[in-house]
């Protein structure tokens, strides 16, 4: 099984692997672009739409942005998120339509081991340095408020129509339709 597929299988994997690195190497390359561009560049949307092709219409990421991939991440249509939007898409990404993002959100789906035998960088035969990790996939539901400064960690389900708080640690699911706030975040009341 190669690197990608352990990757997005959800399997311990070497990020260090020649195609992930050229993935990674591209994507970062068109966000610095991205970013690089005035917010009305109409150049930007070609760009985004390169980095994401499961881009919906009306999909607007002011930046900066920055992917570990962009080509794992779905979004829906009318979608905004506002300055230093990260989203490490080492497994699939799925962010529904209407959702907004306050500033400072970060998407983080990798993982590492717990254990520093297994986390820390090795030798590989050719004498580069790697290490292992694996990715756990995130989806957020259709119509979602996500505050700044908030950080949504592998594995998590944020159900439709919720709304996370400032700051808040997203590290387990959260049900449609709550606000939840905190570290770790934790549902608090139903929207109303």
């Amino acid at each position: 099984m190669a690197e990608k597929e352990k990757m997005l299988a959800g399997e311990m994997y070497d990020p260090s692997d020649k195609e992930l690195a050229k993935l990674r190497q591209h994507a970062h390359s068109i966000c610095r672009q991205y970013n690089q561009l005035d917010e009305t560049d109409s150049s930007r949307d070609e760009l985004l739409r390169s980095l994401i092709p499961q881009c919906g219409k009306g999909v607007y990421l002011q930046g900066p942005i920055q992917f570990d991939y962009g080509c794992f991440t779905e979004i829906g249509e009318n979608t905004y998120a506002n300055f230093n939007f990260t989203c490490l898409d080492c497994a699939p990404v799925k962010i529904g339509k209407n959702v907004f993002f306050g500033p400072n959100v970060s998407i983080l789906t990798p993982m590492h081991p717990l254990r520093w035998q297994e986390r820390n960088m090795f030798v590989k035969e050719d004498g580069t340095l790697a290490n292992h990790e694996y990715a756990k996939p995130i989806t957020i539901g259709d119509n979602c408020w996500i505050a700044g400064n908030v950080t949504i960690c592998g594995g998590v389900t944020i159900g439709e129509g919720s709304v996370i708080g400032a700051g808040s640690v997203v590290t387990r699911d959260i049900p449609a339709n709550v606000v939840a706030v905190g570290s770790p975040c934790k549902e608090l009341k139903p929207v109303e």
